[in-house]
């Protein structure tokens, strides 16, 4: 078994010593032993902190990612991912990206239109009537 000190986890993942014990303390990961003082964990700690910091990317919160992951098995590379969360979560990405780009498009827009008034130009306001299809939800996130 390949036994790696909290120091050394946290040089190799990028994670904080202090960060790492409340991902422990939230069964995120879980120390295999100890030497002294020192946490020691399985060198499978680092894929678990790779998925934690793709779920922190995603949106999900500490607690999301640790319900999605499962518990912290000791000294155990494998894992087991909530597919369907996954999926949800991917979906929710998809429909963020689409608002953002209409977004995107709309301050280039703003930016480079040449109407005399941004009221009188035809894809200017063509945008704002997309914008009101959103949901109110979606609009609160922008």
């Amino acid at each position: 078994m390949n036994s790696l000190d909290i120091a050394e986890v946290a040089r190799l993942s990028g994670v904080k010593p202090s960060a790492l014990r409340y991902y422990e303390s939230l069964g995120l990961i879980a120390a295999d032993s100890r030497k002294g003082l020192r946490r020691q964990y399985d060198a499978s700690v680092l894929d678990r902190l790779a998925l934690v910091t793709l779920g922190q990317r995603a949106g999900f919160s500490l607690q999301e990612i640790a319900e999605t992951l499962g518990p912290a098995a000791l000294a155990e590379a494998s894992f087991e991912l909530d597919r369907s969360r996954i999926s949800k979560r991917a979906d929710e990405v998809d429909r963020r990206i689409r608002e953002l780009s209409l977004l995107s498009r709309a301050l280039r827009h703003v930016a480079k239109c040449q109407a005399p008034s941004h009221a009188e130009c035809p894809n200017f306001r063509k945008m704002m009537t997309e914008a009101l299809t959103w949901t109110g939800e979606d609009r609160q996130k922008l």
